[in-house]
């Protein structure tokens, strides 16, 4: 069994607890979003300050994905890979951010999936609704590594643009970790208009 150490930060925790999964115990801790009133959470094991660089995952949020195996998307899969691996690693975080829909929300979301339907790609429907191609901002999970101890990090993702937001706040990534389980008939355009039209960093 995987030993899960607390961080010690002398900040005031809202909430945290143990979280038994089918992949291993974790901890987890909740984070309230002074901005957006949010609440965003961290799903940790291991020792976060020790010998070892924490693996960490920022994923945001996806209900269609995560919760009921969607496979317009690979975002279930990748959640999974994510807490498998931190396991595996002993040592790591999961962030999870409300930003649901690449920070569009649920209902828009829904309706760029029935322009999808329709023949739009992932980022056309966005912008045919008009709203930006990718509305997430990374700020809260630099602040919530930051609330943790954590400034050093290994990271899976395969998106330049959580790379440059996460660095250019001052968390070093020493290792960019690919991360591409899901993929699947289903998504093969999704993935696709990701690698070509947004700079995904994703193999073919």
């Amino acid at each position: 069994m995987l030993e899960i150490k607390r961080p010690a930060t002398g900040q005031t925790v809202a909430a945290d607890a143990k979280l038994p999964t089918k992949f291993g115990d974790f901890r987890i801790r909740a984070f309230p979003d002074p901005t957006t009133g949010k609440e965003h959470a961290a799903l940790y094991a291991g020792d976060l300050h020790g010998d070892r660089i924490p693996l960490v995952r920022v994923h945001s949020e996806c209900l269609t994905g995560d919760a009921f195996g969607s496979l317009r998307c690979d975002c279930g899969p990748q959640l999974d890979k994510a807490m498998q691996a931190v396991q595996e690693h002993g040592s790591g975080i999961i962030l999870y951010l409300r930003q649901e829909g690449r920070g569009i929300g649920l209902a828009a979301k829904m309706k760029a999936y029935r322009l999808q339907d329709r023949g739009y790609d992932t980022l056309d429907a966005n912008l045919a609704l008009g709203l930006p191609a990718d509305a997430r901002n990374y700020t809260i999970a630099v602040d919530m590594l930051i609330s943790m101890g954590v400034t050093k990090i290994r990271l899976m993702t395969n998106n330049p643009d959580k790379i440059q937001q996460l660095e250019d706040a001052g968390i070093e990534i020493v290792e960019r970790v690919e991360h591409q389980p899901g993929k699947c008939k289903e998504n093969e355009h999704y993935l696709r208009t990701k690698a070509i039209r947004m700079g995904h960093l994703l193999q073919a």
